[in-house]
């Protein structure tokens, strides 16, 4: 039997992936089947199965996957001497995240930021997922946490802040960012990053 080789096995998982994305953008977590993941990657049940056992394997990947990318992202960022600014930053990672997505879109529109929102809304319910994104957030934190030390360190930041905290406040503007994505729809990530500048620029009265 010819042997698979790993560039076709990863070809095929990622396919998997971007087609179980898509149905859980469009319809939903609940909404969604495994045979309507079957039937949007055109596979069968053994093909899929392979890879994954279910509905709730596939999106802990997903999720995994995308905050192992903001991760390792801002982790990079760190070893920039000095790492660029907050507002700089935040839109570099963003525009890299959603760019690796842009070729999922349900009625036009980028599925991503409707995806995340039903993450989001299986937190309750999930322990399993509610795990896997505490943990991928965590690390996201200790990332930023650590730029934020170097920006103190430099002169850059005010030292008075604790680095936790800055790091939880530019996570929630990436993250409400992405929500009004999914209500508004699309806007160039630009928008955040002058809004995040103009934060900044502000001095005490």
């Amino acid at each position: 039997m010819a042997r698979v080789s790993q560039e076709h096995l990863d070809a095929r998982r990622r396919q998997i992936l971007d087609g179980a994305a898509l149905c859980f953008a469009r319809n939903g977590f609940h909404a969604t089947s495994m045979q309507d993941v079957l039937k949007e990657v055109d596979l069968s049940a053994g093909a899929v199965y392979r890879y994954f056992s279910g509905k709730e394997e596939l999106i802990a990947a997903i999720v995994s996957e995308v905050l192992g990318e903001v991760r390792a992202a801002f982790e990079a960022a760190a070893e920039q001497t000095p790492p660029s600014s907050p507002d700089r930053l935040v839109a570099d990672v963003l525009s890299n995240t959603l760019a690796l997505r842009e070729n999922l879109t349900v009625d036009g529109q980028p599925a991503f930021p409707r995806l995340v929102v039903q993450v989001w809304s299986e937190i309750p319910r999930n322990e399993a997922l509610a795990e896997v994104l505490r943990e991928g957030y965590g690390s996201v934190r200790e990332a930023w946490a650590r730029i934020v030390r170097l920006y103190q360190g430099s002169g850059r930041m005010r030292t008075d802040i604790e680095p936790d905290h800055v790091a939880r406040t530019m996570i929630a503007a990436v993250l409400g960012f992405i929500a009004q994505q999914a209500l508004f729809g699309p806007v160039p990530v630009e928008v955040l990053r002058d809004g995040l500048r103009a934060l900044m620029s502000m001095t005490d009265a």
